[in-house]
């Protein structure tokens, strides 16, 4: 007789020495039903075993390959510790204990609770059996649902493990500690995107300096994390980034309950609406400060278009039309930018509609400022209200760092160019393939070599202001002689501008600015 042996575990062992190993109890599992088997004198033909798997959960890998050698009749005899091993589900007991197993001429036996189909008189056994699990299902989900409500409710952390940014407290139970590590790049990224960068090309700059993403790291660092949305890749993405600058958890808040299960027979959830979450406040030390939070959070309520490829355009969010006061939206045509109001195209009375390039917006910007700064304002008083400081010396050390990060990562696309033309050359590659594999070598080494020249340019304007001598006051220069704006700058100084239609018969386009000063 062909006996299949099957092993079930539903906590997870801590115990374990790696991913790959079984759990003590499956291997105590395994010996006794071994050992059984052996005093049967049955075959045992395979040893089916799901660590870490409820006993309602249908979707266990090894107990559907069971029942699909089951179907094709390649063993005699289904082997348990006892029958909730095989289900807790009366409903799966009916189907294939009683059912299926009997017709594809399967014996069930569970040790323990002395389960076999081979005799007739535990029938009923068996089926109080499986209520009695079905029972303790249900009972067992109500009472963790109850715990754990009242756990988040109170705003402990129960995850299996801590955000990104954040460790489990080992010496509190459900409080979160900052690891520093991850909680640096959390602080960058939030700077990046208030900084007018798009959460694609911060996704990009962290790949580019070969920074692991959350689920790489929690692996680096010895957690048996998976995320099914990453696919277990190691590169920052989009929706890394989105997910990230909308956690409340980073301002020391406690968000739980965003997903809930569907049911307690099954581990699939679904998102909960957010009327239904467990927020508490202020349970941890916070990544980020509120006023970069709110900065933050502004942009993304903006839903600011950009108006290239990971940089969000200099007004974006902030220039109004003065007809109708809707955000006018950006434009492009032969390589200049423009804003203008979309709102006139709606109908001929919604809007005169108002047109203007960022150019001539940002020089009126920029003369204004100077104006007001030169004529009202004491610049040591500025100093003080602005409060813009940098460490100079600390921007220049990691602008070199990343360069060199850069500069590596293009000369391995360089030679992975050359190689792939020497073997052109050798004809181990055809001319088409040559040119199809060698696309998107050619426009990463491109993008690299684009950035590697903007940090140049910055590296050669800090050494200027370090030659200066005058770190502290450089950052006030940048806001009393400017010439050219940042977005940075365009967050700090300004709440909103509106711009009306062109004068008829001038080139006057008439502009108000609100500051925020």
């Amino acid at each position: 007789m062909r006996v299949a042996i099957y092993c079930r575990l539903s906590e997870e062992d801590r115990n374990k020495r790696s991913e790959t190993d079984d759990s003590s109890s499956i291997q105590n599992q395994k010996t006794m039903l071994l050992q059984y088997s052996m005093e049967q004198g049955w075959e045992v033909y395979n040893i089916y075993s799901d660590d870490d798997y409820a006993g309602a959960d249908r979707r266990r890998p090894q107990f559907n390959r069971l029942l699909k050698d089951a179907e094709e009749r390649k063993f005699d005899i289904v082997l348990c510790k006892t029958q909730s091993r095989f289900t807790r589900e009366l409903e799966l007991v009916e189907k294939y204990i009683h059912g299926l197993f009997p017709m594809w001429g399967i014996r069930f036996v569970s040790i323990v609770d002395n389960a076999d189909t081979d005799n007739k008189g535990n029938k009923k056994s068996r089926q109080i059996n499986g209520l009695v699990n079905e029972w303790y299902l249900e009972d067992m989900s109500d009472n963790i649902r109850s715990v754990l409500t009242n756990r988040r409710s109170n705003g402990y952390h129960i995850g299996s493990f801590a955000l990104y940014g954040y460790v489990k407290d080992p010496d509190r139970k459900g409080h979160l500690l900052i690891d520093e590590e991850a909680a640096a790049v959390v602080r960058e990224v939030f700077t990046l995107f208030s900084q007018g960068y798009g959460k694609t090309a911060i996704a990009r700059m962290l790949n580019d300096r070969g920074i692991p993403n959350p689920t790489e790291y929690k692996r680096l660092h010895g957690l048996r994390y998976k995320n099914p949305k990453t696919n277990n890749s190691t590169l920052w993405k989009y929706y890394t980034i989105a997910d990230m600058l909308r956690n409340e958890i980073y301002i020391g808040n406690m968000v739980q309950g965003r997903y809930g299960s569907v049911s307690y027979k099954t581990k699939q959830n679904k998102p909960r609406p957010k009327s239904r979450w467990y927020i508490v406040e202020g349970t941890h030390e916070p990544i980020i400060e509120r006023e970069l939070w709110d900065r933050v959070q502004a942009l993304i309520a903006q839903k600011a278009k950009p108006f290239v490829t990971g940089k969000i355009g200099l007004f974006a969010g902030k220039a109004r039309c003065a007809g109708c006061g809707y955000v006018m939206r950006s434009s492009k045509s032969k390589g200049k930018n423009y804003l203008k109001c979309t709102n006139r195209y709606i109908s001929k009375d919604a809007c005169a509609g108002a047109f203007i390039s960022v150019e001539r917006l940002e020089k009126i910007v920029t003369d204004e400022l100077n104006r007001l700064l030169e004529e009202y304002l004491d610049k040591e008083e500025l100093v003080r209200s602005i409060g813009q400081s940098s460490d100079l010396t600390g921007q220049r050390a990691r602008i070199i760092s990343d360069m060199a990060v850069y500069k590596k990562r293009l000369g391995e696309y360089s030679k992975a160019l050359r190689e792939l033309y020497m073997d052109k050359v050798r004809g181990l590659i055809t001319e088409s393939d040559y040119m199809e594999m060698t696309k998107g070598f050619k426009s990463e080494r491109e993008r690299l070599e684009g950035v590697i020249d903007d940090k140049e340019k910055q590296l050669s304007e800090i050494d200027k202001k370090i030659a200066a001598g005058d770190n502290r006051s450089e950052p006030l220069k940048e806001y009393i002689c400017t010439e050219h704006l940042t977005r940075e700058m365009v967050e700090t100084l300004i709440d909103c501008i509106y711009v009306g239609k062109r004068i008829p018969g001038t080139r006057d386009v008439p502009v108000e600015i609100h500051w925020n000063f």
